[in-house]
């Protein structure tokens, strides 16, 4: 499960079974394509990330809700020799590609581990860097969870998080919900996405996780793209495709074409632009700290 502008992914305010048997669903499904191109505001992002965190030979990294496993992977170049990565999420179709992933790259230093970030497995102060590339916002009781990633990283360890700001993949965005209500489509917002697109909102949350030093930092890992249909191949290989699943196959394309005609009107002479601004949440458990148990 992860990452992504996936506030397409249905999903209710309880936590229930099913709100997440529905997202390893969805992402089970999009398992496949998360690589594609389109979607390269991913490893982009994931790249910056691991820098951030300064991360060194030796050291032990957690990466919640890896997904395809691009924290992953470029985490583990930066911690060899010695050092070893830990990927978990909850698809196992994700798992799957990010240990196809690590094999193409060579390298043998990623465990992975099917588990709910929201409840780990791990004893504490274990990690000296724990990251959570856009997957935060998929899980129900996102307190908990930063304060589970706080209590296994080891005092003086970073934590850090990424989320969308309030505009990202706009003027598409709104042109996809709108085409939603068209169809009669559910087109409710992931409540927790709104949430971490706010600067201040991620600040607290972490602060009152436990961390300390907390800062966050907006960067635009936005692209152009020439055609109409990578946009689609972002809707289809990500969360947001959670949306389409129950159209038939000949509503469903008509759906898409509809849909890419209506984007045309923001061609530039440049092509399309995919705004992609991201927030990026980091902190620093205390040294000190007494205040998260295990």
């Amino acid at each position: 499960m992860t990452d992504d502008e996936t506030a397409g992914v249905p999903m209710n305010e309880t936590g229930s079974g099913a709100a997440i048997t529905d997202i390893i669903q969805v992402f089970d499904l999009v398992a496949g394509g998360y690589d594609h191109p389109a979607l390269r505001y991913f490893p982009f992002c994931a790249d910056y990330c691991v820098s951030r965190c300064e991360l060194r030979p030796g050291e032990k990294v957690l990466d919640v809700a890896c997904g395809t496993g691009v924290v992953a992977t470029a985490a583990a170049q930066c911690v060899r020799p010695g050092g070893r990565v830990f990927a978990v999420d909850l698809s196992a179709a994700m798992l799957d590609r990010t240990e196809q992933n690590a094999k193409k790259m060579q390298l043998d230093n990623i465990d992975l581990h099917q588990m709910d970030g929201q409840r780990l497995e791990f004893r504490k102060d274990y990690f000296h860097a724990t990251l959570c590339s856009f997957g935060l916002f998929f899980m129900p009781a996102m307190d908990e969870a930063l304060r589970q990633w706080v209590r296994v990283t080891r005092p003086g360890g970073r934590i850090l998080f990424t989320s969308f700001s309030e505009t990202a993949f706009q003027p598409f965005l709104d042109c996809f919900f709108g085409q939603l209500q068209d169809y009669g489509i559910e087109t409710a917002k992931n409540p927790a996405l709104q949430q971490l697109s706010v600067a201040e909102n991620c600040r607290a949350m972490l602060q009152q996780a436990g961390a300390e030093e907390v800062e966050v930092e907006q960067k635009q890992f936005g692209y152009h793209f020439d055609s109409a249909e990578d946009w689609w191949s972002v809707l289809w290989n990500a969360g947001l495709r959670g949306r389409l699943t129950g159209l038939e196959p000949g509503v469903l394309e008509r759906f898409r074409q509809e849909h890419l005609a209506g984007i045309e009107r923001y061609r530039t002479d440049k092509g399309f632009w995919l705004d992609v601004p991201v927030l990026i949440t980091h902190g620093i458990k205390p040294c000190h700290s007494s205040t998260v148990t295990a």
